[in-house]
C-alpha cells in the first residue's frame, strides 16, 4: 500500500522467464472496462499485433491484466504505447468537437428562452 505522498504504481509489466518481448502481460492499476476495452480496440487495429485481450481480475479489484502478443519480434510495449497515444488523440478530437459546438448550442438555447 502506498504511503501518503508516495506515488502508486500505475502500470506493471509481467514477462515470463525466457519469453520474448513480443508476448507480455501488463497490469493497469485503478482502471476498469472503460479504459480496457477502448485500449484493446485501438491496439487491435495495429497490423503487427497478433493477440490483445484483457481481464478484470475480480469485481472488487480495480486492476486490469492486459495481454499483448506481437508479430515479427516487435516489443509489446510499442503497440501499447501507440494504442494509448491513438486513444488520447481520439479523446482530444471528441473534446475539441464538443467544445466548438457547445457555445453555439448554448446560444441557441438562451435565445429560445428570450422569445
Amino acid at each position: 500500500m502506498a504511503v501518503e505522498g508516495e506515488k502508486k504504481t500505475v502500470l506493471e509489466m509481467i514477462q515470463a522467464d525466457g519469453a520474448d518481448e513480443g508476448c507480455v502481460t501488463f497490469v493497469l492499476h485503478d482502471e476498469d472496462h472503460t479504459l480496457g476495452n477502448s485500449v484493446r480496440y485501438m491496439i487491435m487495429k495495429n497490423v503487427d499485433v497478433e493477440f490483445c485481450g484483457y481481464t478484470i481480475t475480480h469485481p472488487s479489484e480495480s486492476k486490469i491484466n492486459f495481454r499483448i502478443q506481437t508479430r515479427g519480434g516487435i516489443p509489446a510495449t510499442e503497440p501499447l504505447r501507440k494504442g494509448l497515444n491513438d486513444l488520447n488523440d481520439v479523446c482530444q478530437h471528441v473534446l475539441n468537437t464538443f467544445q466548438v459546438n457547445l457555445c453555439p448550442f448554448l446560444t441557441l438555447i438562451a435565445r429560445s428562452y428570450l422569445i
